[in-house]
């Protein structure tokens, strides 16, 4: 059940040549203070510390280009909350009408940075079930098309991959007609064997969350889906579940599937989960809501390899609660998140 889930988060990817631009600025940029030019995205972020934190911060990404117009604004108090999310490392999900030119993309700013490039796949055909997100892929074929053209544009370059999150949660759930079953096992494994075959390219399946159900629902299909040839599963992705609950749950499902290791998304998990209103839609732009630990692979678990910000904050759930379409901005949802972050 999408409700069970909360991926409306499908933000389709904003690369252009701006992306390498902004990143060839990076290493002379502030550490975000306000000493940059005012209203330039490029002035606003910088990377955090290699050993404790390898992944990309994108400088022309949603938030930077936000504080950027703050501070042109002179609304300098939001502009510092909003530094929060845009000087953190967040995932880049890969719009599938220019997939092999933004990973390209992607892939060398975040190389020529010295970082590794995150990304997300979401493209599965039937994606969604009919709910916020709903699309993907218009058949099998065109979904090999976009992973061959997403290998092509990583290259050789580092990147972690987690690949499709709600993918295998509604072959499980009974959200994806038995119909499409065969065939999205038979997509999840070929992307697998191929992204992992790329010589820098880390993959993680998404595996669901601590809300959802339990792990034994779910060890075989992602067996089947290929979890053996992948370096682990994503948990929590686009959810709000605590650290804590979403460790204890990758763990019992590591013990099943090998003993592989896991990322979580801490993204928006600051304050947990939502337990007010409509249960169907707890998931959906919840208010209260706080950023989590951030993006890090010193973990407080030796089977989780990195807390990451998969979803990104600040970009909707979906059109509920006055929010925008998934995966628009939404400054006001950016600004509680970080107001609420301890951070």
């Amino acid at each position: 059940m999408y409700g069970s889930r909360g991926v409306g988060a499908f933000a389709g990817g904003r690369a252009s040549a701006a992306v390498l631009g902004a990143a060839l600025l990076l290493a002379g940029c502030s550490s975000g203070g306000d000493d940059g030019k005012e209203g330039s995205a490029s002035a606003v972020v910088t990377q955090q510390p290699k050993e404790a934190d390898p992944f990309w911060v994108n400088p022309d990404g949603a938030a930077a280009r936000e504080v950027g117009e703050l501070l042109g604004d002179g609304r300098k108090a939001e502009a510092q909350q909003l530094r929060k999310i845009a000087e953190q490392p967040v995932a880049e999900w890969i719009n599938p009408e220019n997939a092999e030119e933004q990973a390209r993309e992607f892939t060398e700013g975040a190389d020529k940075a010295g970082r590794r490039a995150v990304l997300v796949l979401y493209n599965i055909p039937h994606r969604d079930c009919g709910q916020y997100s709903q699309g993907g892929a218009a058949d099998g074929d065109a979904y090999r098309d976009f992973v061959d053209a997403v290998a092509e544009g990583i290259g050789d370059r580092p990147a972690t991959v987690v690949l499709e999150p709600d993918a295998v949660l509604h072959l499980v759930d009974g959200c994806t007609p038995e119909e499409f079953h065969e065939e999205r096992y038979d997509l999840l494994d070929g992307a697998v064997t191929q992204l992992k075959g790329l010589k820098n390219t880390k993959v993680y399946l998404d595996a669901g969350n601590a809300g959802w159900g339990n792990p034994d629902q779910i060890h075989e299909p992602l067996k089947r889906a290929g979890i053996e040839r992948a370096d682990g599963f994503a948990v929590n992705v686009s959810n709000f579940y605590t650290t804590e609950d979403s460790v204890a749950y990758g763990k019992e499902l590591s013990a099943k599937v090998g003993g592989k290791h896991f990322v979580v998304d801490t993204s928006r998990n600051g304050n947990g989960p939502y337990t007010g209103g409509d249960p169907d839609e707890r998931w959906c732009n919840p208010p209260g809501r706080a950023l989590g630990e951030t993006p890090t692979t010193r973990t407080s678990d030796p089977l989780v390899d990195a807390y990451l910000w998969i979803k990104r904050p600040g970009e909707s759930d979906g059109e509920c609660k006055g929010g925008p379409k998934a995966g628009d901005w939404w400054e006001d949802y950016a600004l509680d998140l970080a107001r609420a972050s301890t951070t």
